[in-house]
């Protein structure tokens, strides 16, 4: 009787769950997700495709490569179907026996990654324990076995795992955890004994991951024992540095795992989001950072997908420039052409593509006028620059999100349709324009190594820096007006700043930083630059470009204390009256509580004046007294004035105003929040 109900309630499919909570918020996740699945598919294509062509590459450690690849996009596209069913189409429902496919292969590519990893710990045990055997050990025969193994005991391991959740019956809820179909996830569901499922899955991680993980381990003990011998530290530190793409691909691989287990073991109590959250970073993080990973420490993928953007041919001459000199003298049409066409791309900027043609005629280009500057990344560092690109990325993604999240939610939230937060979405505006000016140069310094950059496009964006730079103190100036007349007038705050008051003031705003900075590109286009070409920082500033200069600078110099004096002095005498006003007022009211209460409105834009002038400050004073100090310290103070406001403005603001706060866990957490 009992199987006679099984067979009449059997359901026929199963519901996906998206990310809990967050079912109103899934038009906002479809796009980074359609992002993280394009850089996935793209980025293991690029090293497929790379290796495939590249007669260099046709050695082991890069054919154990290729399978990562081929494994990582195997399992992006195990979810891609379910996922963006989810995510892009609201299509929640999936068939019995396609969710019994899908489990299949999540599952096998998993434990294929897993085995690839395992198989390139091996190979960098050889690579360095016997490196004049290499070759001779791992032979193409060799490799192909060591793939073909991996790939038969996957098959082999998890192909029971269909049959024995085909048996089972489910005629309760057919509502699963995840937006893709996980061994562990469907059998919870079952309405009959599943110890023996548990028990096989048990041991199939056991032989799969948990031996994998050992022989891992093992290997790198390996490795650090023969790294001991080596006499020389050089040696030692050049051997260990042929293992750090592995260790992160070892890293991003197995901590997601782990994270998952762990909660799936001892974390019940915890929310649906988390379980989501994890088994979604589990299956998506590897084949979306392997391949940035294995490109930025490899040279040749590096030069293929400059190729493919650009279209130019970088010969390998050009790429492995030994000095800065070099740079200057060989390879330079070719290796400035591709930044110029990728800072044009990405700085939008008319004037910059015009001069590139302007300086490549030949009544601008002699001799011995410098066309391209050669950028600088961390001066006396440039093996570093590698450990630099990671948190420069993180710096950038957070800049961008943070300043993004506070433009939608200002512009959804209608409680914050005030000028207070009007002003607010013009500064986080301004944030996000000042870390795209820098953006391309910087990406192209400490990820690929691009240190060329032509004339025209430093001149481009030397323009969008400085005019940035003036907009973002002119919008403190405004907010700094705003607290004043919120203070001072309560009751005429709104009649005093109208919508076509505070359009005037943001177009001022930005028509005065414009017409400040116009003249200084064409100031510096007419100078000669014949003797250095090489800059001081990852990106373009005036002053950095006109010492560089064979002529006189009196003009440039004068003209810049003039545009400092009109934008950056006057609006900080203008803010220093407007506390001074501010605090006037205050002390006119009568109630102490309401004293603090009046001042604690300003504590986030006193905070955002303060990042802003305290680096810009600090900057000026070792431009102009410090000329004794090392030049990090120089590059140091630079980035913190460039890069600090745009990361620490979204934090400070999302901390201290409650509404948008709010804002922020309800699109993340979907609940609604008590003030």
């Amino acid at each position: 009787m009992a199987n006679n109900n099984y067979s009449h309630f059997q359901h026929l499919y199963f519901v996906l769950a998206g990310i809990p909570g967050l079912e109103q918020k899934y038009y906002w996740v479809a796009f980074p997700l359609g992002a993280i699945y394009v850089i996935a598919l793209f980025g293991n294509g690029v090293i497929i495709s790379t290796i495939k062509s590249e007669l260099s590459l046709h050695i082991p450690m890069y054919y154990f490569l290729c399978m990562l690849a081929l494994a990582d996009t195997g399992l992006a596209l195990c979810t891609l179907p379910s996922m963006l069913g989810i995510f892009w189409f609201n299509y929640k429902f999936i068939a019995f026996d396609a969710c019994l496919v899908q489990m299949y292969f999540i599952h096998t590519f998993s434990a294929i990654e897993s085995g690839v990893l395992v198989a390139m710990a091996l190979d960098r045990v050889v690579a360095i324990w016997n490196p004049l055997r290499y070759s001779t050990i791992l032979t193409n025969g060799v490799v192909r076995r060591t793939g073909a193994v991996i790939l038969t005991r996957a098959v082999c391991v998890v192909f029971p795992v269909p049959f024995l959740i085909k048996r089972l019956p489910f005629y309760r809820s057919n509502i699963l955890s995840h937006s893709f179909c996980l061994h562990q996830d469907v059998m919870r569901l079952a309405c009959a004994s599943t110890r023996v499922n548990s028990l096989y899955g048990l041991i199939a991680v056991i032989f799969t991951k948990g031996s994998d993980s050992l022989s891992i381990l093992l290997s790198y003990v390996l490795i650090l024992r023969t790294v001991m011998t080596i006499a020389s530290g050089e040696g030692r530190l050049k051997a260990l540095n042929t293992c750090v793409s592995h260790i992160c691909a070892v890293l991003i691989f197995y901590v997601p795992l782990i994270g998952v287990s762990v909660i799936h073991r001892f974390g019940k109590h915890l929310s649906p989001l988390t379980h989501a959250l994890m088994a979604n970073a589990y299956l998506l993080v590897p084949p979306v950072l392997n391949p940035i990973v294995y490109t930025v420490k490899t040279k040749e993928i590096r030069r293929k997908i400059i190729q493919i953007f650009v279209k130019t041919k970088i010969t390998s001459e050009s790429c492995l420039l030994p000095s800065i000199e070099r740079v200057a003298s060989i390879g330079t049409v070719q290796y400035s052409s591709a930044l110029h066409l990728l800072v044009d791309l990405i700085s939008f900027s008319p004037f910059a593509y015009s001069n590139f043609h302007s300086t490549m005629s030949p009544f601008n280009q002699t001799t011995d006028n410098h066309q391209t500057f050669t950028l600088t990344g961390i001066p006396g560092m440039p093996e570093k620059d590698f450990w630099m690109a990671l948190p420069l990325c993180l710096l950038y993604s957070t800049t961008v999100l943070g300043n993004v999240i506070i433009l939608v939610v200002i512009k959804t939230e209608q409680r914050l349709h005030e000028p207070m937060y009007y002003f607010l979405a013009m500064l986080a505006a301004t944030d996000l324009s000042l870390s795209l000016s820098t953006m391309p140069t910087m990406i192209s310094v400490h990820w690929f190594n691009w240190h060329s950059v032509t004339l025209g496009a430093c001149i481009t964006q030397m323009f969008f820096i400085h005019t940035f730079g003036g907009v973002e103190s002119g919008v403190l100036v405004a907010m700094a007006f705003d607290r004043f007349v919120a203070i001072r007038f309560p009751l005429h705050y709104t009649t005093i700043l109208t919508h076509g008051v505070i359009g005037n003031i943001g177009a001022a705003v930005l028509l005065r930083s414009v017409v400040a900075v116009l003249p200084v590109p064409f100031l510096i286009k007419r100078l000669p630059f014949c003797h250095s070409n090489v800059l001081s920082h990852a990106y373009c500033l005036h002053q950095d470009a006109m010492r560089l200069a064979c002529a006189d600078t009196s003009v440039n110099s004068i003209y810049g204390l003039l545009a400092m004096i009109f934008v950056i002095v006057l609006d900080a005498l203008i803010l220093l009256i407007s506390y001074v006003l501010i605090l006037q007022a205050v002390l006119d009211i009568a109630s102490q509580e309401e004293r603090f209460k009046a001042l604690n409105t300003c504590l986030s834009h006193v905070s955002a004046v303060l990042l802003f002038y305290v680096p810009l400050i600090g900057m000026t004073l070792i431009h102009r007294f410090g000329k004794h100090l090392s030049p990090f310290v120089h590059t140091l103070m630079a980035n913190i004035y460039l890069l600090l406001p745009p990361v620490l403005n979204p934090v400070v603001y999302s901390v201290r105003t409650k509404q948008i706060r709010q804002r922020i866990i309800r699109m993340f957490c979907g609940g609604k929040n008590g003030p």
